[in-house]
């Protein structure tokens, strides 16, 4: 049966590793394909798919777009989209712009804690295009300030609602419906439990309403969701005919799970492609 790895994350955004690293895994670990779906950016599709000719991975084009809804943080897949659509990419490039001035300001807020940080530093440990709040963690790290990088998500540091937090620019997810629909491509939501789970808020009221502008995927398999979750989740999916897509969120560090866990079949993969233009 064959298996796919729909979210996973390179160092083009906050994951470990370049690209080819990542398809090489994948093929270690038995995939046949991924979806390359780094924050904001399509920066590493290229190179990965390169790497998957020589190793047999499929690389499907795929990008976590940051968006918010009200004062909620939604992240949203987008699959087999056109890298070169120009309103895609113009939008992509804002938000990564938006996310150095943002991490230079949590920088800010952070000294002004009394913790020795350098936006330089954050600038080194990212490497990628896309600068997020894992890298100021794994600076914070790198200090000593925290153990690990899950402990700086917090309300004390730059969790949401953190004393050095700063909300990102991001697209509505209305907004970011159309956009990948105008770009060939499928939307989805991922990790729908974060809605609630860091907002409070309740994520059926957004997939109601996503679904009727187009959104084609939710990820139900995650992590993140127990059985219960996953269940819930489904039986929503089915409701409003929406693919039920699986993943590791793998980032190869502390964030994620292993790479193939909760792999995806070939009639998913093709339903997407379906759905796609």
């Amino acid at each position: 049966m064959s298996r796919y790895d729909l979210h996973t994350h390179s160092d083009v955004s906050d994951g470990a590793f370049e690209p080819a690293l990542v398809v090489r895994y994948a093929a270690e670990a038995g995939l046949n394909g991924i979806a390359l779906t780094d924050h904001d950016s399509m920066g590493g599709v290229e190179a990965a798919r390169a790497a998957g000719e020589s190793s047999g991975v499929k690389v499907i084009t795929g990008c976590e777009v940051s968006a918010r809804w009200g004062e909620v943080s939604v992240h949203m897949l987008a699959y087999n989209v056109d890298p070169s659509h120009d309103r895609l990419a113009e939008e992509l490039t804002c938000i990564r712009e938006v996310r150095v001035v943002r991490a230079e300001k949590m920088v800010q807020l952070l000294q002004g804690l009394g913790v020795p940080i350098t936006f330089e530093m954050v600038r080194a440990i990212a490497k990628g295009e896309s600068i997020g709040r894992p890298h100021v963690a794994q600076a914070m790290v790198d200090l000593g300030v925290v153990p690990t990088t899950p402990d700086a998500f917090t309300e004390e540091w730059i969790g949401e609602g953190g004393r050095a937090n700063v909300h990102k620019k991001a697209l509505t997810p209305q907004d970011t419906v159309r956009l990948v629909a105008e770009a060939g491509g499928v939307s989805g939501i991922a990790h729908p439990i974060w809605i609630e789970r860091d907002h409070g808020a309740s994520a059926d009221v957004l997939i109601e309403e996503l679904a009727a502008l187009g959104l084609g995927a939710l990820e139900v398999n995650h992590p993140d969701h127990d059985e219960l979750m996953r269940a819930r989740f489904a039986a929503i999916a089915d409701r409003f005919g929406l693919i039920k897509t699986a993943s590791s969120d793998y980032h190869g560090n502390q964030h994620g799970g292993r790479l193939g866990e909760n792999a995806a079949s070939e009639e998913i993969v093709a339903a997407l492609r379906a759905k796609s233009r």
